[in-house]
């Protein structure tokens, strides 16, 4: 039972981090642009406004995947109660590795909406309204 905490805790580190970092994210951008933390592509890094767009966008993103990918693998976890170490540990790393589609999934989706939202030169699109 004591191994099966332990993969409890180890699987939920992931979509945990992801709840975090996404309210952080969606409520305040890191100040400046750097390339030490936040989400860094040379689109998001083009000037301020498309830092501070992308952070909040991944973060939103980050905040509903990950309050899913907790409820998922409570779940599984909770099916995976009084099995044999083996069969814990295999599992766990298995919830792990599923659990990394949608920390790195938010790539693709923020990606697209920078795109929608600003031109190559990170400027704000005009739209028709």
């Amino acid at each position: 039972m004591g191994f099966w905490f332990f993969m409890l805790f180890m699987n939920l580190l992931i979509p945990l981090t992801m709840i975090g970092c996404g309210k952080y994210f969606m409520k305040n951008a890191p100040g400046s642009i750097n390339i030490v933390f936040g989400y860094r592509t040379s689109m998001s890094m083009k000037n301020q406004d498309t830092w501070k767009f992308a952070h909040e966008y991944c973060g939103k993103l980050w905040y509903q995947w990950g309050k899913i990918t907790l409820i998922v693998t409570l779940v599984a976890m909770f099916f995976l109660l009084e099995k044999s170490v083996d069969t814990i540990g295999n599992w766990g790393g298995v919830i792990c590795m599923i659990q990394l589609v949608p920390l790195i999934g938010v790539i693709g989706p923020t990606e697209d909406a920078l795109r929608k939202t600003f031109d190559k030169d990170g400027n704000r699109k005009k739209t028709d309204i």
